[in-house]
């Protein structure tokens, strides 16, 4: 069949590498020069099954409310006159019930090992090289009531099969080093020995690289102004390249990888995806001092950030702000990023040469992901990812070429529109 891959991001790219080797026809439409260039490209490079507990969860709703309106909060509802806006929170709210939560982890758990393998076995058979480092990933707690909130997602997550052990300060500071600089503020932690990092954006262009050498053809610079549906099926996209040329482009099936503008895509059609843009904002440093500088990726709870060391640079990244389709930098944001940096790591760096960034992470209410079919026989979803973009790529890239070739995806997941227990596909509503 030929396959249009809409979005070059990272799940766009491993969509359309996982479609070519099942045999299909490829092409991967996307509006920017080059892959990866938007919510790929500078984001905190964690490749972390252990990242599965949900933004939504018990404790959120207090939150949320303590952090209304304050400027660098860790996760910020930007109140608007926006529909789409209250309807997502809604849902978030919905989503924060205990036994939603325990169903959320468990399918991200489930889907980041798979994905982690498949990442694997993609190194290994294409000898793909992104500033990958296999140490784990340690996530500490500065805050007593957090570490023990932590323990039952815990629990969940090690019955799912993620190896996740519980540290003391102690052996935080063991793991990691550089964490002797704020020992006094650790109160616990927990290492998932088979996390990894490694930098996205340049995962994201090498694989783009070898799909080319695949035989994957791609239009960058091509915006789609339009598609057009025939009863329950897409019938053609009308785009516009670099040009301003007007094409209409006709595929057997249609991938829709546009991340947080998946929405309004697949609205033009008649699916509903409950996805909202969450603003998310990283910080790269400069090593300085290395012999102060973390070489294990880090997760800080508390004010929900992540680090991770790509060669000679340091990326932090982390916190989301709800406020629609904005993407200008909030400098008290990247300034909290910073000052918490300088907090935990004062000897590290001195904030100089800090490069800013944000991007639009396309959040569901739940945090798991929109993969598999939509009430069209023909278009197919991998969107909706949230901040696990990167953990979850492989792995669902893997998934969606499965059920586009009408095969069963070898994991336990609430895929959409498929039939659990059975290679074949059903069309259903997408809720």
């Amino acid at each position: 069949m030929h396959i249009i891959v809409l979005g070059a991001g990272v799940t766009g790219i491993t969509s359309a590498w996982y479609l070519r080797q099942a045999g299909h026809e490829v092409t991967v439409i996307d509006r920017q020069p080059a892959a990866g260039l938007e919510t790929s490209f500078a984001n905190g490079g964690q490749v972390s099954v252990s990242h599965a507990e949900p933004w939504a969860n018990p404790g959120a709703p207090a939150k949320v409310l303590k952090w209304l309106m304050k400027e660098d909060a860790p996760l910020l509802f930007r109140l608007r006159a926006d529909p789409a806006q209250w309807r997502w929170g809604l849902a978030f709210l919905r989503e924060c019930a205990p036994g939603r939560t325990a169903r959320n982890i468990r399918s991200m758990v489930s889907l980041g090992l798979y994905s982690r393998a498949k990442l694997r076995e993609l190194r290994a058979a294409t000898g793909l090289q992104y500033e990958q480092r296999t140490q784990g990933i340690l996530h500490f707690y500065t805050s007593e009531a957090e570490y023990a909130a932590a323990q039952e997602p815990a629990r969940i997550m090690r019955e799912q099969g993620c190896e996740l052990d519980m540290k003391t300060p102690e052996e935080c500071v063991a793991i990691e080093p550089a964490l002797a600089q704020c020992r006094d503020k650790i109160v616990g932690g927990s290492m998932t020995p088979s996390d990894e990092s490694g930098d996205a954006h340049r995962f994201t262009q090498e694989l783009a690289r070898r799909c080319v050498e695949a035989g994957v053809q791609f239009r960058y610079e091509t915006r789609i102004l339009g598609c057009e549906r025939e009863g329950d099926a897409v019938s053609q996209l009308i785009t516009a390249d670099a040009a301003g040329r007007v094409q209409r482009l006709r595929a057997d099936a249609y991938v829709l990888c546009m991340g947080s503008f998946s929405r309004g895509f697949a609205r033009e059609l008649g699916v509903d995806l409950n996805i909202y843009p969450a603003k998310g904002y990283s910080v790269t440093l400069p090593v300085i001092a290395p012999e102060h500088s973390y070489q294990v990726s880090l997760t800080d709870d508390e004010y929900k950030l992540v680090f991770s060391r790509l060669g000679d640079r340091l990326r932090i990244a982390g916190t989301a702000e709800l406020n629609g389709y904005d993407t200008s930098l909030n400098l008290a944001r990247c300034e909290a990023i910073v000052r918490r940096t300088r907090e935990l790591f004062p000897q590290m760096s001195d904030g100089r040469g800090a490069q800013f960034w944000t991007g639009l992470r396309p959040a569901t209410p739940s945090n798991v992901p929109y993969i598999g079919r939509s009430r069209l026989r023909n278009l197919f979803l991998n969107t909706g990812h949230g901040t696990l973009g990167w953990t979850h790529g492989c792995g669902s890239g893997a998934a969606i070429a499965d059920i586009v070739s009408g095969r069963q995806p070898e994991l336990d997941f609430a895929f959409t529109g498929l039939e659990a227990g059975t290679p074949s596909l059903r069309p259903q509503p997408v809720l």
